[in-house]
């Protein structure tokens, strides 16, 4: 039996017991600030290994192996390059602590930056650090891996294929959810489950960041849609300084009470992440570990995701539109615009279908003489930011499929695999590779059959190789296969017919391109909208269409209605109310200002076009300051307050700093040679603190302050506090502004505060990173930022407040 299957054995039986907390145990065991945890723990070996085996002792069934950080970034950062024997030599410790008393666990995590499409770090590079990891760790010898504490969905997705792609061995990946149940990324549980099940990971779950009260709702909201075992490895609460000293509140009774909930809640392996220690994993396994497995309630799931969302195709739903625009067939300006390189066109496209009501976007970029792969990369980056909607691949190209579905942060639906030798033989083990549904496109080699009999056939012969593959029927939607009645009266009756077998006997989802059906014949939009009308009645799961068809989309709402698919119509008269308002009153379409167009550019992330849109405004004649004032400032504004309102996340407020920071950087010549100039608003010292290698939030607010006019002198990460107190005596910033993302390191900054407060530097200080609280930082003489909108609206006031003691001293 190999190791993976006594794993899944294992998992039947009852639920499985893992370790607790590395590095608050490494600091009692002497393990001082500022070190690179990893080669520590090599340089002193009793210490891990006492930590390993008192977990082992506690009842861990899984042990991890301290290498969180042992990846060629992070450990750059120390200086260490050796990463296949560092890794190795650490699994050889965590053996040796336990032997074969429990399983060793390799551990992977974040590399400190966010990946493609949502920032610095590309793909293809990620995954290739992360097998570098990991053949280290499999040279070691590991049993099973875990790929933990993930904030981003698409580095998870790197490190989850780039396991794969050397081994089968058992793999567990959990993200980090803030409290609001949502990824700094903006991915929430069963967004993140749908995609990572399907990518092939063996379990699933959550760690870090909350404590198990909120766990109980992530694991609860996932478990419906599971097809896989459930991951909980919570916190003992939330950290809070007593002195210099990290601690957590939840003590090892209170801990386990909330293990048994978890248990209820369908968690199938749960451990304790930090502030938990060997009496917390002990007090655990004597409240859950003889608790009832519940396995998972279900072995495949009709169901799409985006980085951000997740749509499920239930025989309840009801009828989903396909946005079929982002399509350049039969239209020069987006054809033009693809051969150039740009994206302007796609982003409008998405973004109104999305309003318009469509559920998912088809993407087709197939034009003569473009280079297809390269410009669906392009797409794929831009839509992964710019719509919540899942994406539809569609190509006859299967390269470009799978280039497409490599780098998607979601599971993708593939428009289509035929019965085509080729197809069949390259596209369903890429689809399987990746996860993704397809469209079952019932044609041959030698035939598109007329009939639904022999449609029938096709539809099946399709399905069993893709059976081979693993897919079961929640895999696959049917396409019906439409052709227009202009050539034949009967082609219509035929897809039906398809359609009706495909949903109630074959019981598959379908889908149909609406508008063939009508090609050639006048007033299509009737015959559409008929057609559709008598699709649903006969079992249509969704529809290729445009959704700015109004009168189609109208009949779609009410069919919904007749065939129970929106209770008490609410979707219906939501959606007409909405359509009274605007056919009350038509009005001519206003050409929008240059002003307005910059605005809806910043907030809309559009770097690619706001260079040419200032150049406009600017030509227009207005003025630079304004331009920055009046339109850019606010923009940003905007853009922050729709973060709070977490209808934006990281990316979308990333993607609207640099479209800012683009168009800041071509008006500020102009703003300099405006007579007297633009006023700075005021200088800002920034810095991790010692002992911390983490920069991406302090990045992220670098950016939005500069943005917002403010000089900014950067420190970089993991600086000492002396080199702090040199830069405010050289410098005299308004602000200094410290950042932590670990317990272990957020003590460093009272010392920064205590030494400036020593030195005579009265300047304001903020505090803010991962583990920092607002009570923390108050207690340090610090003010307090969640995150980059916040930090901008607490410079100003801090600014403010501090003009007015100078100038009443």
């Amino acid at each position: 039996m190999d190791k993976k299957q006594k794993i899944l054995n294992l998992l039947k039986r009852r639920i499985l017991i893992l370790d607790g907390a590395t590095g608050t145990e490494l600091q009692r065991q002497g393990m001082p600030s500022g070190v690179c945890p990893e080669v520590w723990c090599l340089e002193n070996p009793a210490a891990i290994e006492d930590i390993h085996r008192a977990y082992q002792k506690a009842g861990a069934d899984i042990i991890y192996t301290c290498a969180f950080g042992a990846n060629r970034l992070k450990l750059g950062q120390y200086g260490f390059t050796n990463v296949k024997e560092i890794n190795k030599q650490l699994v050889v410790l965590a053996r040796r602590a336990v032997g074969n008393r429990a399983l060793i666990a390799g551990d992977i995590s974040s590399t400190g930056h966010f990946v493609e499409p949502f920032g610095d770090l590309m793909f293809e590079e990620a995954v290739d650090i992360f097998k570098e990891q990991v053949r280290g760790l499999l040279a070691g010898g590991v049993d099973l891996f875990v790929i933990e504490t993930m904030m981003d969905i698409q580095e998870a997705r790197a490190a989850l294929i780039a396991v794969k792609e050397i081994t089968d061995h058992f793999t567990m990946v959990t993200m980090t959810y803030e409290t609001n149940g949502y990824t700094l990324s903006g991915t929430d549980p069963v967004t993140a489950l749908i995609t990572l099940q399907s990518l092939g990971a063996d379990a699933v779950g959550c760690n870090c960041s909350t404590g198990p009260e909120a766990m109980v709702k992530f694991i609860a909201a996932m478990k419906p849609h599971a097809t896989v075992p459930l991951v909980a490895k919570p916190n003992a609460g939330m950290p809070r300084l007593s002195g210099k000293t990290t601690v957590y509140d939840m003590d090892p009774r209170e801990f386990a009470s909330w293990g048994k909930k978890l248990a209820a809640a369908g968690v199938n392996l749960i451990g304790g992440c930090c502030g938990t220690t060997p009496a917390h994993i002990a007090a655990l396994k004597r409240a859950s570990g003889r608790a009832p497995a519940l396995a998972p309630v279900r072995k495949s799931i009709s169901a799409v995701s985006s980085a951000r969302a997740f749509k499920i195709f239930n025989e309840e739903s009801p009828l989903l539109i396909i946005g079929e625009r982002i399509n350049p067939t039969g239209k020069k300006a987006l054809q033009q615009e693809l051969l150039d390189g740009k994206l302007s066109i796609v982003r409008q496209m998405a973004r109104e279908q999305e309003a318009q009501g469509a559920a998912l976007l088809d993407v087709n970029v197939g034009v003569h003489k473009i280079d297809e792969l390269d410009t669906i990369r392009k797409v794929i980056r831009l839509l992964s930011t710019g719509t919540s909607l899942p994406l539809v691949i569609d190509s006859p190209n299967m390269e470009t499929i799978k280039a497409a579905l490599r780098i998607y942060p979601g599971r993708a639906l593939i428009n289509s695999i035929s019965g085509e030798k080729q197809k069949l033989k390259k596209l369903l083990p890429v689809a399987a590779k990746y996860g993704a549904m397809f469209i079952l496109l019932p044609v041959t080699d030698n035939e598109i059959p007329e009939t639904a009999a022999r449609r029938k056939e096709i539809i099946r012969d399709i399905f069993r190789a893709a059976r081979s593959f693993g897919f079961s029927k929640d895999d696959v939607v049917v396409d019906g296969l439409v052709m227009t009645v202009a050539a034949n009266t009967g082609a219509a009756k035929e897809t039906l017919k398809t359609v009706a077998w495909s949903a109630n006997s074959f019981k598959c989802r379908t889908v149909l391109g609406l508008s063939n059906v009508s090609f050639g014949m006048p007033e299509r939009k009737w015959m559409n909208t008929a057609f559709l009308a008598m699709a649903q009645a006969a079992g249509l799961t969704m529809a290729i269409a445009n959704p700015a068809d109004r009168e189609l989309m109208k009949v779609k709402m009410a069919g919904d209605v007749f065939m129970q698919k929106d209770r008490d119509a609410l979707l219906y008269i939501r959606h007409s109310s909405e359509y009274a308002k605007t056919d009350a009153a038509v009005a001519p379409a206003v050409k929008s200002s240059p002003g307005q167009d910059i605005y809806g550019a910043i907030l809309e992330g559009n770097r690619d076009n706001i260079i040419n849109l200032v150049d406009i405004a600017l030509a227009a004649g207005m003025s630079p300051s304004g331009l920055v004032d009046d339109i850019m400032i606010p923009a940003i504004n905007r853009a922050g307050e729709l973060f709070d309102q977490r209808k934006y996340f990281l990316p979308q407020l990333i993607a609207s700093a640099e479209a800012m920071k683009a168009a800041l950087a071509r008006v500020e010549p102009r703003l300099k040679r405006e007579e007297g100039g633009r006023p700075g608003k005021g200088a800002i010292i920034l810095a991790t603190v010692k002992g911390d290698i983490h920069d991406i939030g302090k990045n992220i607010i670098s950016l939005m302050l500069k943005n917002h006019g403010y000089t900014i002198i950067d420190l970089g990460k993991d600086v000492p506090a002396k080199a702090v107190i040199d830069s405010i005596r050289r410098s005299r910033p308004d602000i200094v502004g410290l950042s932590a993302l670990m317990t272990t390191t957020m003590v460093n900054m009272e010392e920064v505060i205590g030494l400036a407060r020593a030195g005579g530097y009265s300047c304001p200080f903020i505090a803010g990173g991962a583990v920092v609280t607002k009570a923390y930082a108050a207690s340090i003489g610090a003010a307090y930022a969640k995150d980059g909108v916040e930090a901008v609206r607490v410079v100003e006031q801090l600014i403010e407040s501090f003009s007015k003691r100078r100038i009443s001293k």
